[in-house]
């Protein structure tokens, strides 16, 4: 619908697609006259200037001839007087036969003007016949253009008749939608009224409800609503589905509910860590849904949860929340925050998206099945791998031990060796300075013993 305001009076009113473009139609034939009438005249006046143009070229063109024959004239004139001035002089000279001359030169000025009149008549009779041919120009252009504005105008008459009569019937139509308008809209207001009535008896309900709620209450009104909302679908659609509260407490803290389902052969296809956030409105502080994120993906890790969903009537007037499903996976992973009305929804997309996957899940789960013994086996072997390292590294380090003592043992024995190597070699030195050892040689450098052992000896001992 386009609304249109009535230059008169002011008063604005709607009208559907097709009487809006009859008005359209009827604005740009109204331009289209228009253009043609401006055409018609600038051609008009185009045509009025080419003909002043031709008639100011021949008036030029004739003007000039003119005054070409005039300077023949004016020539012809002052060889004349030339010729009197020479006649004079020849009067003088010999006036007889300059007479003659005379004659000769009258006539033949008499022959000069006469073919000037002739060649003036020509001229205008040429100027005449082109004038004429360009007045009989004008007089079929100009015939030519009141044809084409008589059929202009006939053409405008019956657009504008064509134009009034639908525009009667446009204002018979505005008319009946102007009276279907005010029908409709009396009826949309008595159904407004009406509705808002209903709003405003439930929200005078709710209003109650929650006054007369305890917070564990409010919260536990939002976990029963999903709940129901649950059941009323499980038998269609959820089948093989695990709905129930979360009521595992060994990690220290624990979700309200928890989704899970597998298929026939117990391939686990989706879970789901719940949250469920509702708050009176008589709360005096505010909570916001960012609090309960980070728990709720400790809750989900502890609780091996694929995916996470907060649950929340929290933020009223955030529109963030109000929009739809909230993608959060970009501060936790795999996490998301409804209104309730999206809980079957969002359990219906996420599951879609895990029954896409399933058949590689049971192909990974059969492959695991077919390969659980080489599994065992290459454990018992890595079990054994490891004891028989152990244990050759406890043997490796005794051995190196009872190497490094062999090593200090040699080491000790080779310097006792040593030592008592030296002490031979040594005593063997003593023995051979001991059998050297004679009386000539200690009594070499002391005279009073060689003497006395001279006297003793009957002068034997010689000295070396």
């Amino acid at each position: 619908m386009n609304e249109i305001k009535c230059p008169h009076c002011g008063k604005a009113f709607t009208i559907d697609e097709a009487g809006y473009a009859d008005i359209l139609n009827q604005v740009r034939n109204k331009e289209f006259n228009e253009e043609i009438h401006e055409k018609l005249e600038h051609i008009k006046h185009q045509h009025t200037s080419e003909l002043a143009l031709v008639e100011e070229k021949n008036k030029n063109k004739f003007d000039k001839q003119l005054s070409k024959k005039d300077e023949q004239i004016a020539e012809l004139k002052s060889q004349s007087e030339v010729l009197e001035k020479q006649k004079e002089y020849d009067i003088q000279q010999a006036l007889a036969d300059k007479e003659k001359e005379m004659i000769k030169l009258q006539n033949q000025i008499a022959i000069f003007t006469t073919e000037k009149e002739i060649a003036k008549k020509e001229v205008e009779q040429i100027m005449q016949a082109k004038i004429s041919d360009k007045e009989k120009e004008i007089v079929a252009l100009t015939s030519k253009i009141e044809s084409l504005n008589s059929e202009k105008k006939l053409e405008i008459n019956q657009v504008i008749s064509k134009n009034e009569k639908a525009l009667s019937e446009l204002e018979t139509k505005l008319k009946l939608q102007v009276k279907e308008n005010e029908l409709e809209k009396n009826s949309l207001k008595d159904n407004y009224e009406s509705a808002l009535k209903q709003k405003e008896e439930t929200i005078a309900f709710y209003k109650d409800l929650k006054a007369k709620q305890s917070t564990k209450m409010v919260g536990e009104s939002l976990e029963q609503h999903c709940e129901i909302e649950f059941n009323r679908f499980r038998m269609t659609a959820f089948k093989n589905a695990q709905f129930g509260k979360d009521n595992d407490i060994k990690t220290g803290s624990k979700g309200d509910y928890v989704y899970r389902e597998s298929d026939d052969n117990g391939t686990e296809i989706i879970s789901i860590m719940f949250e469920m956030k509702n708050e009176g409105d008589e709360t005096a502080t505010k909570k916001k849904n960012e609090h309960f994120l980070k728990e709720l993906d400790k809750d989900r890790r502890e609780k091996q949860c694929e995916y996470a969903i907060l649950v929340t009537m929290l933020e009223a007037d955030n529109e963030l929340y109000n929009d739809g499903i909230v993608d959060v996976s970009y501060e936790y992973e795999k996490m998301y925050v409804i209104r309730p009305q999206f809980f079957i929804p969002i359990i219906t997309l996420l599951r879609n998206a895990a029954l896409n996957s399933l058949q590689y899940k049971q192909e990974l789960a059969l492959v695991r099945e077919q390969n659980i013994d080489i599994t065992n086996f290459e454990d018992d072997l890595q079990t054994f791998k490891q004891g028989f390292a152990r244990n050759y590294d406890l043997a490796s380090r005794k051995f190196k031990t009872a190497i490094d003592e062999i090593d200090k043992t040699i080491t000790h024995l080779q310097k006792t060796k040593d030592a008592l190597l030296s002490s031979e070699n040594n005593l063997r030195l003593a023995n051979n300075k001991a059998e050297d050892l004679t009386v000539k040689k200690l009594v070499r450098n002391n005279p009073t013993m060689r003497d006395k052992f001279d006297a003793l000896s009957g002068g034997n001992i010689v000295d070396n």
